[in-house]
């Protein structure tokens, strides 16, 4: 049978998909399922490993019947995932041993501060490119580890620890493999982005045993093949990244200096960097775009905290916007924001500030200010978090970019697009496929399956489908950029002098 098509298989934290591409990265059907959120106390996240499992089968499923296809036409699957999330489960049975720990889950915080009071923090910068933090995985296992009492297990080799692509490799490829790729190892806090191997420094600073860590792959590369009980074919199981380093790829992002962002709640932001590896000074991460061949190409990252999270604010809890559209006429129907900025300090300030303790603050109002003023503040206050991050990232890089790759729900706002391009002073530019992500998982499938020869051929698939240029004068850009900074100053200042 002819083979025609290449699946991602896209498991994030809040539903699973799997989404059909045409070799020419068109996408022909998709299925997704949410799952539930579990909050067993403040601040703990977590996810029941079965529902991940059940839904992202019954997603490749469903897909597969609304495509109206044989499986057999599939030519490789490729696997992105929300990254962070941690699992164990035994090797035997392959029966997790606890709930999914998700990368939002903070009860790992006090282990993160005593490894900072331990002056910890220069070794795992330098060896990993992260700032210790429970965002990541390490100490997340270690809980996991001395909640259960499980180290002697462990160390008798009967556990598994994975990421999510990890759990859903050994579940759904033939023969159980234990795999991971340098993307999703890269988030641990236990793998050197230098020497690509798990760091023995690491794992005795978290007291991690070696024997349950899964093998490190390249993010493309043949893992093993489907399971035929899962959609009656044996098909590759080919590719593996972590979701924001499949974007990077899906919007063909393969030379030193190119940039994406991902819009959503929050927004990320990479950049590719190179094969020489960059630890900046600032607050920006280094981490693994990908690795082919067994050759790294490196990226910086950072995160905007509040993102479309800001436009849920002025929905859920302000109820100044019914819908999250609503933004993009109201910004267009008011000339500027007659002087208001709102700093989205929610939950502290990110890269490059890194301030846990900043809190929101919405400045410059007069008695004239309307909804639609704050609406278009919302939109610009997107638009500055993303140029200090992309800033930070010329400096640290010394690139410099021809445009900004877009994506994510919030780049379907064509004020926020135009905003962030004027900012920026660089054009930005939103590709035809919006499913960057899983497009980025497919085509490194493909890529490792041969139906592309290099990544030249995959980068046929990205197209622009709308563009922004720079629309406003360097003084004008000049002076909201001032007006930005004071604003986040006095964001700091506040809840400085409040402490």
């Amino acid at each position: 049978m002819n083979q025609r098509y290449l699946m991602a298989l896209d498991q994030g934290t809040t539903s699973s998909r799997a989404i059909l591409f045409t070799f020419e990265g068109a996408p022909v059907a998709q299925a997704a399922f949410e799952f539930p959120q579990h909050y067993p106390k403040p601040g703990w996240v977590e996810h029941d490993p079965a529902d991940i499992l059940h839904t992202q089968i019954e997603a490749m499923r469903t897909c597969v019947r609304s495509a109206g296809i044989d499986a057999q036409e599939i030519a490789a699957i490729g696997i992105t995932n929300q990254r962070e999330t941690t699992l164990l489960w035994e090797r035997s049975t392959g029966k997790a041993l606890y709930n999914a720990i998700v990368w939002q889950c903070r009860r790992t915080a006090d282990r993160v501060e005593r490894l900072v009071r331990e002056n910890a923090a220069p070794l795992i910068r330098e060896k990993t490119g992260l700032i210790p933090d429970a965002y990541f995985s390490g100490t997340k296992l270690q809980w996991l580890l001395d909640e259960l009492q499980l180290k002697n297990r462990a160390e008798n080799g009967e556990l598994c620890f994975g990421t999510i692509d990890s759990f859903l490799a050994w579940h759904l490829v033939e023969g159980h493999p234990h795999v991971t790729d340098a993307t999703n190892a890269g988030r641990t806090m236990l793998f050197n982005i230098r020497t690509q191997s798990w760091d023995e420094d690491l794992l005795r600073l978290m007291d991690i045993p070696r024997q349950l860590l899964p093998e490190v792959r390249d993010s493309v590369g043949i893992i093993g093949m489907l399971h035929p009980d899962i959609l009656g074919a044996r098909i590759p199981v080919a590719a593996i990244a972590g979701d924001q380093h499949a974007a990077l790829f899906g919007q063909a992002c393969f030379k030193p200096g190119m940039v994406k962002n991902t819009y959503g709640t929050g927004c990320f932001m990479l950049m590719n960097a190179g094969e020489d590896l960059r630890v900046p000074s600032s607050g920006l991460l280094s981490t693994v775009a990908w690795r082919i061949g067994g050759k790294v190409t490196y990226a910086l990252e950072g995160s905007v905290f509040m993102g479309g999270a800001t436009i849920q604010w002025l929905r859920d809890e302000l109820h100044l916007i019914r819908t999250a559209a609503e933004t993009e006429g109201l910004a267009f129907s008011v000339p500027d924001t007659g002087g208001v900025t709102l700093v989205p300090a929610f939950t502290g300030l990110g890269a490059p500030y890194w301030n846990m303790y900043a809190r929101g603050t919405l400045t410059g109002m007069t008695r004239g200010t309307g909804r639609a003023h704050i609406a278009r503040a919302a939109l610009e206050s997107i638009a500055f978090q993303s140029a200090d991050l992309y800033t930070e990232m010329r400096t640290a890089c010394g690139f410099d970019p021809d445009c900004l790759r877009v994506d994510g729900g919030a780049s379907a706002n064509r004020f926020l697009m135009q905003f962030q391009s004027d900012i920026l002073n660089l054009p930005v530019q939103r590709p035809a496929v919006s499913e960057t992500t899983a497009l980025g998982a497919a085509l490194m499938a493909g890529l490792a399956t041969g139906i592309y020869d290099s990544l030249e051929d995959t980068a046929a698939s990205w197209h622009v489908s709308e563009s922004w240029k720079p629309a406003i004068t360097d003084e004008e850009r000049q002076n909201r950029l001032k007006g930005w900074k004071r604003s986040v100053d006095t964001a700091i200042w506040w809840a400085k002098e409040r402490q």
